[in-house]
């Protein structure tokens, strides 16, 4: 099955373009800004973010996963790494003998708790101040669209 590829339009190529620019050099400068301030990586921030703010310091492993949309090899490496540093811990499942928690040390909640309120004051300053609520409102909706159009279709 040899299909003619349906080339983007000039406009909608400069769309995707400044899109993809945007997002990767918005998350390039936070990643740096972050590790600057913090000494955290990226993935350490929004694994402690998932677990503090949605799993109240506490998720079984397959739903952290799947709730920052990892694979399980890449989130069992970060737990890994993270549980060396002394920022999350495993504890087994009682209910399920292969099963495992991922908590968030007490460690692990100093730094969150560090860390967030200098990253949303760079997220401020170099993404929601640069938009009128009425944009960010746009932004969201579109966002949610991409979102839900994507899950309607395979990998």
């Amino acid at each position: 099955m040899n299909a003619t590829p349906r080339w983007l339009t000039p406009e909608q190529k400069a769309a995707w373009d400044s899109f993809i620019r945007m997002q990767e050099t918005l998350i390039g400068r936070l990643t740096r800004q972050l590790h600057v301030d913090s000494r955290m990586s990226a993935s350490d921030f929004i694994v402690l973010a998932s677990l503090t703010e949605r799993g109240g310091g506490r998720m079984r492993f397959l739903d952290l996963a799947k709730s920052v949309e990892w694979e399980k090899s890449r989130m069992s490496h970060q737990v890994a790494r993270m549980a060396k540093r002394g920022l999350v811990a495993r504890e087994e499942c009682p209910d399920d003998g292969r099963g495992w928690f991922i908590v968030a040390t007490p460690a692990g909640y100093r730094a969150i708790e560090e860390a967030a309120p200098l990253h949303v004051a760079h997220v401020r300053r170099l993404f929601v101040d640069a938009l009128s609520q009425e944009e960010l409102d746009t932004l969201a909706r579109i966002s949610q669209r991409v979102l839900t159009h994507m899950e309607q279709q395979p990998d």
